[in-house]
């Protein structure tokens, strides 16, 4: 897997009690797609945020808790993964991505 590490990014540094942390990585074929976005839609389908996508595939957002859906825009793929984020418990996910 490259060396990246598996999951979103290190948390350290960030007081997890405090805030509400949706983050993970995006992969094709089990590894970690560099290329692309991620983004943020709310539990009505709403756009709310994006980001692109480290070099290791990787993402982080900060949310309000609730139900989210995480999907990723890669060329030439898409994937999605729906979450419950609650403040304290950061969310770690891996959002699969298909043509």
């Amino acid at each position: 897997m490259c060396g990246a590490t598996r999951g979103g990014p290190s948390v350290e540094g960030i007081d997890v009690a405090k805030e509400t942390v949706i983050q993970g990585v995006v992969v094709r074929d089990g590894e970690p797609v560099s290329t692309g976005y991620a983004r943020l839609l709310d539990s009505g389908g709403d756009f709310t945020a994006e980001v692109p996508l480290s070099a290791t595939g990787q993402f982080r957002f900060f949310a309000r808790p609730g139900e989210w859906t995480v999907r990723a825009l890669v060329p030439g793929a898409t994937g999605e993964r729906r979450v419950v984020a609650r403040q304290g418990e950061p969310v770690d996910t891996q959002v699969d991505v298909a043509a």
